[in-house]
């Protein structure tokens, strides 16, 4: 379908301005938004300090953003790299099926 393939580009605009394509960037932003929220509340709870509060509420956005994002990040590097291996085994497997080169044809060597 055409229409699959212009959503899966089209990505999210952040700000009204700012347009993101990256993968796994807007559920960064906004697991990060929830991270500033949770920890700049806790902080202000505990210690009624509200610039301190909004301080940390911005460390606590940073941090949750870049940790999510990066945890985003690997795990789709590490799929891509088993759907390569998948990949190249069917290519292999088509390729060798029926020759002598066949792995489901040969016998392993005996000790």
């Amino acid at each position: 379908m055409a229409g699959e393939g212009e959503d899966s580009k089209k990505g999210f605009r952040l700000f009204g301005i700012l347009d993101v394509q990256t993968p796994c960037a807007r559920e960064a932003v906004l697991q990060g938004a929830g991270g500033s929220v949770v920890t700049g509340l806790l902080h202000f709870l505990a210690t009624s300090r509200v610039r301190r509060s909004f301080d940390v509420g911005f460390a606590g956005f940073m941090l949750t953003t870049l940790a999510s994002w990066w945890y985003c990040r690997f795990n789709r590097a590490q799929l891509r790299v088993q759907q390569r291996l998948v990949q190249d085994g069917l290519k292999n497997k088509v390729a060798f099926e029926g020759t002598s080169w066949d792995p489901e044809t040969q016998t392993p060597p005996r000790p």
